[in-house]
């Protein structure tokens, strides 16, 4: 019994470690445990708070943004806008880099019938706690016309707006704004480029190059070029309800996945080779600021390096042989 008691134990502490690295590469995933969110569907990571989220309803919720804390799903503030109008279809959330928070009230399911729609625009909050502050408003038109849209993007390093429009007669599309919103008048956005995808959200990265969009059953991932989308392929998906939202983490990467309904998991997926960000791939993100390093803080290597969950995987089944191979021991001597 001493011995089993010492490999567990041993297998205990060879778990936490190799979990430890695993953890780091890629978080956790978490459930948004506010009963007051039954619909999110938009999700971006804060720039201002390392690990909280901010999301937000559907619709018939009325002017609130929510932050939830990555680590427990736990809403540590509910935001409260004023100096707007009753929203109306709330489907995407960025943040921007000049310290603002995007709200897009963009979503048309009448099939593109409303002539505008809107963003509104307000500060990253310094102190995470319930507050009302007062947020810019923004009437948006598309140039060919109007559109239904779910996703919302503001570009992390040049804070220009972009939308992604559904498919409408066959295909989706990705709508850029003009350089600086502006708050008299109609924000005309203007086609710069095909989304083959029944778009449910979108995000860059947090250094500008990735570009990722998601559907309720698949996502692709581009590189942002020129002001462009080159398109890099498709990128893994959860399984989820109602698969609504995406948001990069801080350092780039890692995809973190939302869905509609109470109680909703936020899952993540992490990115490797053209797939991850060019700040992730040198290892200078936000995180590791060695920029001549180009395996994120490890040494320099022509090997291919294993992926974390890989090598954890690899590991818990070792040692669950190992503990079976124990336990037949012992139960053979006292047999």
């Amino acid at each position: 019994m001493r011995s089993l008691l010492c490999a567990a134990g041993a297998a205990g502490l060879l778990w936490v470690a190799a979990a430890g690295p695993a953890a780091a590469d890629e978080p956790d995933g978490f459930t948004i445990s506010d009963s007051r969110i039954t619909e999110s569907s938009g999700l971006a990571a804060s720039r201002a708070h390392p690990g909280i989220y901010w999301t937000h309803n559907d619709s018939d919720d009325g002017p609130y943004v929510y932050a939830v804390d990555g680590s427990s799903g736990r809403t540590v503030a509910r935001i409260t806008l004023r100096g707007i109008g009753a929203p109306r279809d709330v489907e995407a959330i960025s943040v921007g880099p000049d310290g603002n928070v995007y709200l897009g009230d963009i979503g048309d399911n009448l099939g593109g019938s409303w002539d505008h729609v809107w963003i509104y625009r307000f500060p990253e909050p310094k102190k995470l706690h319930d507050a009302t502050v007062t947020a810019t408003q923004f009437s948006v038109r598309y140039a060919d016309g109007p559109r239904d849209a779910e996703s919302l993007m503001v570009h992390p390093k040049t804070g220009r707006v972009y939308i992604a429009s559904k498919k409408q007669d066959g295909t989706g599309a990705l709508y850029e704004g003009p350089q600086r919103l502006a708050t008299g008048g109609i924000n005309t956005f203007r086609k710069v480029a095909p989304i083959e995808l029944w778009a449910t959200d979108g995000a860059f990265s947090p250094d500008g190059t990735r570009l990722v969009m998601r559907s309720y059953f698949g996502a692709r991932i581009y590189r942002w070029q020129d002001g462009h989308p080159k398109d890099l392929g498709s990128v893994g998906v959860p399984i989820q309800q109602q698969g609504e939202s995406v948001t990069f983490t801080r350092d780039g990467r890692t995809l973190m996945y939302g869905s509609e309904g109470a109680d909703s998991e936020v899952k993540p997926v992490g990115l490797s080779d053209d797939q991850l960000p060019d700040s992730a791939r040198r290892g200078d993100d936000q995180s590791n600021g060695d920029e001549g390093n180009t395996t994120g803080g490890k040494g320099s290597s022509d090997k291919p390096e294993l992926s974390p969950s890989f090598v954890k995987g690899a590991m818990v089944l070792a040692l669950a042989t190992g503990l079976i191979v124990v336990i037949r021991r012992l139960v053979r001597r006292r047999s």
